[in-house]
């Protein structure tokens, strides 16, 4: 594996792998994708084998513009111009009925879900090699996604190239919407918060419980998902738990102060801000994994709905 400046020659190498079926990982605003060609059999393939993803698992189409995802959808209803107007390039992801002359990505579904990255990197990646690409995060399946090329590394050594464009911005995985049906639903929370949606659309549904295995047309759904390799728990107050049969080290990230602590407990403290929180959560997790600790105990955040996607993301880390 190489990791590669995003500059022309780099960008030319990474779009010769794409053109030759096979996968190039590159930097989003939200986490690192593994990046392949959609409609190519052999890609995705290559894809679900490195992350030793469940077949059930569909994945996001990236593409560069409104035209060219218009272009991938039987019907464009006219709510997805009114959100792809004021949130492409972003992290939405819209789920809308996939057209009829195109294969599947991944799992047989009749939708396809797209998605406008706003990171220089993939729009110039998106646009030299004029295919739509499939990204899901690059990294094994249920494990943290990456938010640096060295995430990426560590995580698939067998990667061919690493586009390296700096952390990821927003840290977290794009929202999920399915416009499918007459009110749009959730089907993931992520990034762009449920309040800037309703600007747009009014009423969204929120979200299912899915079945590990059912088929489902949005990825992160999984009961346990973006997981270390340490056990997660979470606790109202951190303060309460009982250290005495945990695995050590034994880990605190909160975020509010461990001044009462043990010296001999690893500490992250994060932002009480939480789109600031999301932003460091996964270089956090993927911090105290590196140190080498057993067990995490997570401060559980708010119950409101500015910090819906980072309680789903721990609540799936701790499943």
């Amino acid at each position: 594996m190489t990791i590669v400046e995003p500059d022309a020659d780099g960008l030319r190498r990474a779009v010769e792998l794409l053109r030759q079926e096979s996968v190039v990982a590159f930097p989003t605003e939200t986490v690192y994708g593994l990046g392949a060609h959609a409609f190519s059999e052999k890609a995705i393939a290559e894809v679900y084998r490195l992350k030793n993803r469940p077949s059930w698992n569909p994945l996001i189409v990236h593409v560069s513009g409104v035209a060219e995802a218009r272009g991938l959808a039987e019907r464009w209803p006219d709510v997805a111009n009114e959100l792809a107007a004021q949130f492409w390039p972003g992290p939405l992801t819209l789920v809308v009925e996939r057209a009829r002359h195109l294969g599947a990505v991944g799992p047989r579904l009749d939708t396809i879900a797209l998605r406008v990255p706003a990171h220089e990197v993939a729009l110039k990646l998106l646009e030299a090699s004029g295919l739509p690409l499939a990204a899901p995060s690059a990294n094994r399946s249920e494990g943290i996604s990456p938010t640096t090329a060295e995430h990426v590394l560590r995580g698939l050594p067998d990667v061919p190239l690493i586009l390296d464009g700096g952390p990821a911005s927003l840290g977290i995985e794009s929202t999920v919407l399915d416009l499918t049906g007459e009110t749009p639903r959730l089907l993931r929370p992520g990034a762009l918060g449920l309040r800037d949606l309703r600007e747009v659309t009014g009423a969204i549904a929120l979200p299912d419980e899915v079945v590990d295995g059912a088929v489902r047309s949005s990825p992160g759904m999984g009961a346990r998902h973006y997981a270390p390799r340490a056990t997660v728990i979470l606790a109202k107050d951190v303060r309460e738990v009982e250290h005495g049969d945990l695995t050590g080290p034994v880990a605190v990230l909160s975020y509010e102060s461990v001044e009462d602590f043990s010296d001999e407990l690893v500490a992250e403290v994060l932002s009480a801000d939480p789109r600031e929180y999301a932003a460091d959560l996964y270089a956090a997790l993927h911090r105290l994994d590196d140190a080498g600790v057993g067990t995490i105990i997570v401060q559980a955040p708010p119950e409101t709905e500015e910090w819906l996607a980072v309680r789903d993301r721990l609540r799936r880390a701790a499943a």
